[in-house]
C-alpha cells in the first residue's frame, strides 16, 4: 500500500509538471494520435490499448494495460507553414482615391508576396499512470495536449481602405503589424475502466481542459468587431472547462477486437480578452469526436488496426462560421447585421467543416525485446477554398500522414518507445474574399519525433 501511495503521489507531481507547449496539430488542430505506441501507427489503435496513454483514445482499454506509468515527449515541427498571395490585378497604388471600392489586398500595391511563419519547433510532453484496482477494474490519470495552433508572420505589407476612401499600405499580413495566433490545449483525464468479461470492457473518463490563446496583428478588423478593444494584441488569455469520454471494446472472435469511443463537446469558459474576435463573445468550445475501429491479430505476433475518426468542428461557431458572415453581400456585418460581426452571436469564424480521418496501422514483434510499427492516415482537410483569408492564421491543410515506430524492452518491467511521423505537404488555394482578383494559397508540411519511457509495476 505504501508503494502504491508513493507512486500515485509521484504521478500527481508529474501530472502538474507536464503541460504541453504550443504546436500545430495535424488533423485540423487535433493530434493524429496520443502516446508513442499509438503514434507509431499514426493514431490507429482504438481497439489496441498498449500503455497508460490509452485513455486519450479509448478509456475502455486501460483495464488491459496493467499497472504502469508512461512519460515522454515529442519534438514537433510544422514547417514550412506559409501563405502566398498573387498580385492585385486592379492596379491600385498608394494614394489612389478608390472610394467604397478600395479592397483589402495582401502584399500591397500590385506586388505578390509569400511569407513563412516563424517558430518551427515545439516540445510536447505527455504523462500517464494506470492503477489496477483488482484484476477486473482500473483507475488512471492521463495528461496530454490536443496540439493547438501557432502562427507568427513578421513583415509583409497589406493594402486596404484607410476609412476615407484611400488605399494605404501598412506593415503586417493584415496591416496591423506582425500577425498570428497561439492556441494551447491541456487535458487531464481521470479514468475508470472495468471488464465485462475476460475479453471485453467499458471505460469512462472525466476530462478537465485548459486553453491558452493569444492573437496579434488583427487591429485592421476593428470596424468589423462588436468590441474592438478585445480583438487583438491583448496578450494571453485562459479558458477552462470539462467533458467526458466513453469507450467500449471486445473480442468478437477470429482474432478480431472491435472498439469505439466518444468524447463530448467541452463547453469552455470564454476568452474575455478576445470577445471581440471569436463568435458568441469569445466562446471557443472544444468539438466532440468519435472513433470506431478494429484490431485484427493476423498471427500471434502481428496485428493490423483500422480506425475511423470524426471531429465535429461544425458544432463550434467560432471555428465553423464562414467569413461571408463578415463581408457577404447580404445579411452580413458589412451590410449592417451586427450579430455577424466578429465577436457577435453569429460572428464570422474560420469556416471549418467536420473532418473524417481514416487510419491504418500494422505492428509486428520481431523478438521478445523488439516490436515494430508503421501507419498511414488520410482525412480531407477542413478548410474550404472560400475561407483562406482568416485561415492564414490557422493553415490546417494537412491530409496525409505516414509513421514509423518501435518498442525496445530494456528489462522485464521497463521499455523505451520511439515514433516518427511525417505529414505530407499539402496546400489550399482560393480567392481573397476581400479582393476577389487576388488568389491566396495556404501551405504546410509537418515532422514529429517522439520518445517515451514505460514502467510496469
Amino acid at each position: 500500500m505504501k508503494n502504491t501511495t508513493r507512486r500515485l503521489a509521484s504521478a500527481a507531481v508529474l501530472a502538474a509538471l507536464v503541460a504541453p507547449t504550443t504546436s500545430f496539430a495535424t488533423n485540423g488542430y487535433f493530434a493524429d494520435g496520443y502516446g508513442t505506441k499509438n503514434k507509431g501507427m499514426v493514431g490507429a489503435g482504438v481497439a489496441l490499448p498498449q500503455d497508460a496513454m490509452a485513455a486519450a483514445t479509448n478509456p475502455a482499454g486501460m483495464v488491459f494495460v496493467g499497472e504502469r506509468m508512461d512519460v515522454g515527449a515529442s519534438i514537433f515541427s510544422p514547417s514550412p507553414r506559409s501563405y502566398s498571395a498573387t498580385a492585385d490585378t486592379l492596379g491600385i497604388t498608394d494614394g489612389t482615391v478608390c472610394g467604397a471600392n478600395c479592397p483589402f489586398t495582401f502584399g500591397g500595391n500590385a506586388t505578390a508576396q509569400s511569407i513563412e511563419s516563424d517558430n518551427d519547433y515545439f516540445l510536447i510532453p505527455h504523462f500517464a499512470y494506470n492503477w489496477m484496482l483488482n484484476s477486473d477494474s482500473s483507475a488512471g490519470i492521463t495528461v496530454y495536449g490536443n496540439g493547438g495552433m501557432n502562427t507568427e508572420y513578421a513583415g509583409g505589407q497589406a493594402q486596404h481602405n484607410n476609412g476615407a476612401g484611400v488605399a494605404v499600405t501598412t506593415p503586417g499580413t493584415y496591416g496591423g503589424g506582425t500577425a498570428g495566433v497561439n492556441l494551447e490545449q491541456l487535458f487531464v483525464a481521470g479514468t475508470y475502466a472495468r471488464k465485462i468479461n475476460p475479453t471485453a470492457s467499458w471505460g469512462v473518463s472525466l476530462i478537465g481542459a485548459v486553453q491558452r490563446f493569444e492573437a496579434k496583428g488583427l487591429s485592421m478588423f476593428g470596424g468589423y468587431s462588436t468590441d474592438s478593444t478585445n480583438l487583438s494584441n491583448n496578450g494571453t488569455d485562459t479558458s477552462t472547462g470539462f467533458g467526458f469520454k466513453l469507450g467500449v471494446q471486445g473480442d468478437v472472435g477470429g482474432g478480431v477486437t472491435l472498439a469505439a469511443s466518444y468524447q463530448s463537446k467541452m463547453n469552455m469558459s470564454k476568452f474575455d480578452k478576445y470577445k471581440g474576435l471569436f463568435a458568441e463573445q469569445g466562446d471557443f468550445d472544444i468539438p466532440a469526436t468519435w472513433t470506431a475501429g478494429l484490431a485484427w491479430k493476423l498471427k500471434p505476433k502481428q496485428v493490423l488496426t483500422f480506425d475511423v475518426q470524426q471531429i465535429m468542428y461544425s458544432d463550434v461557431a467560432a471555428i465553423a462560421n464562414p467569413i461571408s458572415n463578415l463581408v457577404g453581400t447580404s445579411n452580413s456585418c458589412a451590410t449592417g447585421t451586427t450579430s455577424r460581426c466578429l465577436g457577435g452571436s453569429d460572428g464570422a469564424g474560420f469556416g471549418w467543416k467536420d473532418m473524417t480521418v481514416y487510419k491504418l496501422g500494422y505492428q509486428w514483434e520481431s523478438s521478445p525485446d523488439w516490436t515494430w510499427r508503421v501507419g498511414y492516415s488520410h482525412g480531407d482537410q477542413p478548410i474550404p477554398t472560400s475561407e483562406v483569408v482568416f485561415n492564414i492564421l490557422a493553415p490546417a491543410v494537412i491530409e496525409d500522414h505516414v509513421s514509423f515506430g518501435f518498442t525496445h524492452n530494456t528489462s522485464a518491467t521497463s521499455e523505451l518507445n520511439f515514433a516518427f511521423t511525417y505529414a505530407l505537404e499539402n496546400s489550399v488555394s482560393g480567392a481573397n474574399t476581400l479582393n476577389p482578383t487576388q488568389n491566396v494559397t495556404l501551405k504546410m508540411q509537418q515532422y514529429e519525433i517522439e520518445a517515451s519511457y514505460g514502467v510496469k509495476f
